[in-house]
């Protein structure tokens, strides 16, 4: 395949590959335009053959020994690390992101079904001395983590492989069949990622449907589907809540991560910090700063920091590997961030630096005055900005950090521990990073949100508990 050849993705059903039967879904450059991937979408009815296969072959997986399972899962990290090239390719022309970015993503990927194969090894359940009073009539507890059974899975284009592996991984692991539907932004690098799974594991444990929001709902609600697991925006997520009934949920969704800049902060490290995560992936991550809270004695020297390494940043062709920022994916990620941009300058912010575009090219921007009646300090903006809010006094800045839906991840920068455990401590995000970066997250330790930013954890200790069922088996010694 030519470095630049547009590729056919297709579904993946027990084992088969598949032209979709439904509407036609096509994937140009945003950064020229052409056509980088087409697909078909898959019918309903192709999505309840999907599930089918997945449900005919659970048993089997699932009864797999588990170092079986584990080196399944190892073969496909090997198989991905193999493809790497050619799959980081493909994915910065789908999304836009530089080449060092998508390199990133698909090791992301390749650690995080290798560490699902670790996880298959120790599925560890307990064993209860029974609590009976009656000593004749004496028990004995076992409690399984057993597979959930088939799971559905929805994942985003922003990481298209490395989002997918952290759920496929552990629910592979665990003894789970899946049926997964990729980003329609996306198609290609989940097909690529399917090629991967297609050879690593049996027929039907894995199936892939390419298509639009129907496919994935169709997959909330069917009555086969034992669990659905969703990463992307919480409009979305408590759409699935609503729809699902009682089923198992696993939802990863916005955020609006809070940075505070105490006044004893090392402004260089909190501004080195807040660039990188308010401009990584052109800010399309959920994990990205979104909004920065600064002491008022140190506003002023933040703020010319942050400009001064904004001006660094290069725009241009994300496959030249001097592009530090490539263009934003598509138009509903660019015109919501030109909103936020339009309502904060309504209301009296300023910009300091940036605010132009050229095409789907955003600008690193940097705005002040920013306050919380904006929609930018309430809502997930998702695109290169860095909006500066002042406060004055601690207790305010944990206000302003807490006033949004949202607690995904936050930061803090300060010199004092102290003040460092009682920020942490007060700050409603599912992980706070101390003078760090909001866009991080740690493999091996639990990640998820607060509030509106989700249901349930992945990686780390929580991924095999989120993809089984807890099962108590009683034992009567007394017959």
């Amino acid at each position: 395949m030519g470095q630049n050849t547009a590729i056919t993705a297709r579904c993946l059903i027990g084992g088969s590959w598949r032209e979709g039967t439904g509407e036609e879904i096509t994937r140009r450059s945003p950064y020229n335009d052409e056509l980088v991937t087409s697909a078909r979408a898959a019918s309903l009815a192709e999505a309840d053959e999907a599930v089918a296969a997945a449900r005919a072959a659970r048993r089997t997986w699932a009864a797999t020994p588990a170092l079986a399972r584990a080196k399944a899962l190892h073969r496909a990290g090997d198989l991905l690390h193999e493809r790497r090239d050619e799959l980081a390719r493909l994915m910065t022309r789908e999304t836009g992101k530089t080449l060092t970015e998508s390199y990133e993503d698909v090791e992301y990927a390749v650690d995080d079904l290798k560490m699902a194969g670790e996880d298959a090894l120790r599925l560890l359940g307990q064993f209860v001395q029974g609590t009976s009073s009656d000593i004749q009539d004496p028990k004995r507890v076992l409690v399984q983590n057993v597979p959930v059974g088939v799971v559905g899975l929805a994942t985003p284009w922003n990481f298209p492989v490395a989002i997918p592996c952290e759920l496929l991984g552990p629910a592979l692991a665990c003894g789970n069949t899946v049926v997964w539907k990729p980003s329609e932004i996306t198609p290609g690098s989940g097909h690529l990622l399917a090629e991967v799974l297609a050879e690593a594991f049996p027929p039907g444990v894995v199936n892939v449907l390419h298509g639009r929001g129907a496919v994935g709902g169709h997959l909330v609600t069917h009555p086969h589907v034992d669990m659905f697991a969703f990463v992307g925006s919480t409009a979305t997520g408590e759409a699935i809540a609503r729809a699902a009934g009682v089923k198992k949920l696993l939802l990863e969704l916005g955020g609006n991560g809070p940075v505070v800049v105490m006044e004893d902060a090392d402004i260089d490290a909190a501004a080195e910090a807040t660039v990188y995560s308010a401009y990584y992936a052109g800010g399309q991550v959920c994990t990205a700063t979104e909004r920065v809270l600064v002491h008022d004695s140190v506003h002023d020297r933040f703020v010319a920091r942050v400009v001064e390494l904004s001006k660094s940043v290069t725009g241009g062709d994300p496959l030249d590997e001097t592009t530090t920022m490539g263009p934003m994916c598509f138009a509903g990620s660019f015109n919501k961030t030109r909103q936020h941009i339009d309502d904060a300058m309504a209301k009296g912010a300023q910009i300091v630096f940036g605010g132009g575009f050229d095409g789907l090219y955003h600008e690193p921007t940097v705005l002040t005055g920013v306050t919380s009646d904006m929609l930018i300090a309430q809502d997930e903006t998702f695109g290169p900005v860095v909006p500066i809010m002042r406060f004055s006094s601690q207790e305010e800045a944990i206000e302003l950090a807490n006033e949004t839906n949202y607690g995904l991840q936050g930061a803090v920068f300060t010199s004092s521990i102290p003040t460092a455990w009682q920020m942490a401590e007060a700050i409603e995000c599912g992980t706070v990073h101390v003078n760090g970066t909001t866009n991080h997250w740690e493999l091996l330790a639990p990640f998820g949100g607060m509030k509106k930013s989700g249901i349930g954890r992945i990686l780390g200790v929580a991924s095999p508990s989120s993809f089984t069922n807890q099962k108590q088996i009683t034992f009567d010694l007394g017959h």
